[in-house]
């Protein structure tokens, strides 16, 4: 009984589970349902049916296409109550299927009608970011001019903000700036209207400190960090600066930095060769800006205080499209507007709109946040004067480094739907009975594939492949193969994993530790790194070694010299580890081949 009721419960959690997970909340779209008669049923009882069909229904099936008669696909106009019907009337004893014919698109971007123009976005390749999140629960404090909730931002949710130029809570906008960019960092997207945002399901905060003609104090800029720190906010964007360093200003910076808060800021759009304040400062992030072709914007600051590199726009003449689009606010009569800006002061919300993206994505601290970003950049060679920093923004590197290790149910889900296992045939064939072994392989062949994902992002390959063989299990099939009168040697060897060779080659099974340990592995690295093709083969032959050496432990722990007991079950535990770590070394970025 106990069992019984664990059982349901378990169910119970999984389809709830199911039913919220939102990468499986849409089913599919289907207008007509797709009948396969059985092949062993003649013509003229496929044709009765068919006429059954279209009288009790007053639907017309039809043949599929020209290549249906063969197999005896029809396609019938109906809905989900049709498809009900159908199967449980006589019909499904003359069917080997009836389902919906689920209508399958192109993958399309935002619905956003401006959207093309935003090329900013896809220079930072944001789009496969949002497969992993949108920002969810973070909030973004934009310190600037004010936001005024203009048609495009309808949808983005807003907590407390302040007008520290006014000393009153409404932060409307009276300039156009802060509206423009925040609507970089969580513009209202998928509305079908207007153009996107990066971390659209973000929450803004309205802080202005700056007044209708652009300016600003440093006091009011200290007291509005201090304010988003305190009021719950993730990520804070200064698309601001100026000259002097302020006390008061790097007191709040590291107040907010202390309470866990990514400070992002503008470089500058004098063409200095240094970032502006605060994006010098530590503990803030300095985004120098980049024009259309991914070079640095002319006006853009470079040099001491920048750490990164982002879309700012760059227009030559009258052209608009090489700015940055986002909906706003004509300053002169307070009309909603679409605009192209430029400058620095566009480039920085694309990496605090990142950074929200991160976050959500599960890295907490700052200096955390900003090391993923900085890793996930793409690096400019021979930037001497330091033109991009770690290098330019990218979204989905971002997103994926920041995910990596972490086990979460969007991806678990994502991995069932991708594998076929949400097919409930799979898991109603063979009964109660035959449930317990399925989950088991499912979890364990997920955590496998998580683990090989995360910690060793190779790509297969024959030389790979040959090495995890070589190292796992060799030509087992061949280590029984017997030809009259030819040595039995060869077979055993060819037959044997590399641990195995020692045993093989002295006709005992017991495993030799010289084989059966990391120095073949090692020799094998020591000898290929240096080679485009084969490295492959000593990485695969050091992962299947690894394998190998683990189950050996557990199912057969028997050595020449070591025995069979707790010593010997150690070693080959502590060389399996040891030859993870080694493949894990060499796959880690930044080390190459010589």
């Amino acid at each position: 009984m106990r069992k019984l009721l664990l059982l349901g419960l378990f169910l119970i959690g999984l389809g709830w589970a199911l039913s919220n997970f939102s990468g499986l909340a849409a089913q599919g779209t289907y207008d007509s349902l797709i009948l396969d008669f059985r092949e062993d049923i003649g013509a003229a009882q496929i044709e009765s049916q068919v006429q059954t069909i279209a009288q009790k229904y007053n639907v017309t099936p039809r043949l599929n296409s020209a290549f249906s008669f063969q197999d005896h696909i029809f396609i019938v106009k109906g809905d989900r109550a049709l498809l009900k019907a159908l199967k449980k009337s006589e019909l499904k004893k003359y069917t080997e299927f009836i389902e919906p014919d689920y209508v399958y698109s192109t993958f399309t971007p935002p619905n956003d009608p401006d959207y093309g123009k935003q090329w900013n976005m896809r220079s930072i390749n944001v789009e496969s970011a949002w497969d992993d999140t949108q920002g969810e629960g973070m909030t973004v404090a934009v310190i600037d001019t004010g936001i005024s909730q203009v048609p495009d931002l309808n949808e983005t949710k807003f907590v407390k903000g302040y007008d520290f130029v006014n000393d009153q809570a409404d932060a409307n906008d009276d300039n156009g700036h802060g509206t423009h960019v925040a609507g970089t960092i969580a513009q209202s997207t998928n509305n079908e209207f207007g153009v996107a945002g990066i971390a659209y399901k973000a929450n803004l905060m309205p802080l202005k400190v700056l007044s209708a003609g652009g300016g600003g104090t440093v006091a009011d800029i200290a007291e509005s960090i201090r304010f988003a720190a305190d009021n719950g906010a993730d990520v804070i964007n200064m698309s601001l600066g100026g000259g002097g360093e302020s006390q008061l200003m790097q007191e709040a910076i590291d107040y907010a930095h202390e309470k866990g808060v990514v400070i992002v800021a503008a470089a500058g759009n004098a063409g200095d060769n240094s970032a502006s304040y605060p994006a010098r400062y530590p503990h803030v992030i300095g985004v120098s800006a980049l024009g259309p072709t991914g070079t640095k914007a002319p006006y853009s600051n470079f040099g001491a205080g920048v750490d990164l590199s982002a879309p700012g726009g760059a227009k030559e003449g009258e052209d608009p499209t090489g700015g940055i689009l986002q909906n706003t606010i004509n300053p002169e009569t307070g009309e909603s507007v679409f605009e192209s800006y430029q400058g620095t002061s566009m480039a920085a919300p694309h990496v605090a709109g990142v950074a929200a993206l991160v976050k959500a994505a599960g890295v907490k601290e700052p200096d955390a946040i900003e090391d993923v970003l900085k890793q996930s950049a793409l690096q400019v060679k021979d930037d001497d004067l330091n033109h991009y920093g770690a290098g330019k923004l990218d979204a989905a590197a971002a997103v994926k480094l920041a995910a990596r290790g972490q086990i979460t149910f969007r991806d678990f889900f994502r991995w069932l739907r991708d594998n076929g296992y949400l097919n409930p045939r799979f898991w109603i064939d063979g009964g109660v009975i035959a449930l317990w072994p399925k989950l088991a392989m499912v979890l364990g062949s997920y955590l496998l594939a998580w683990f090989l994902r995360n910690y060793f992002p190779f790509a297969w390959g024959w030389t790979l492949s040959t090495g995890l063989v070589a190292g796992s299990s060799g030509l087992f099939f061949l280590k029984g193969f017997y030809l009259f009168d030819a040595p039995q040697f060869p077979f055993r060897l060819l037959g044997s994993s590399i641990p195995e060779w020692g045993g093989a080659v002295q006709g005992t099974s017991a495993l030799n530790p010289i084989f059966a340990s990391v120095l073949i592995p090692l020799a094998l690295i020591a000898l290929l790194l240096g080679h485009a093709q084969w490295k492959w083969f000593a990485i695969g032959t050091t992962i299947g070694v690894a394998a190998c050496l683990g189950v050996s432990a557990v199912m057969s722990p028997s050595m020449m010299w070591l025995g069979d007991g707790t010593i010997a079950r150690g070693f080959l535990i502590v060389n399996a580890l040891l030859c993870l770590a080694l493949a894990r070394l060499v796959l880690k970025p930044g080390v190459q081949s010589t």
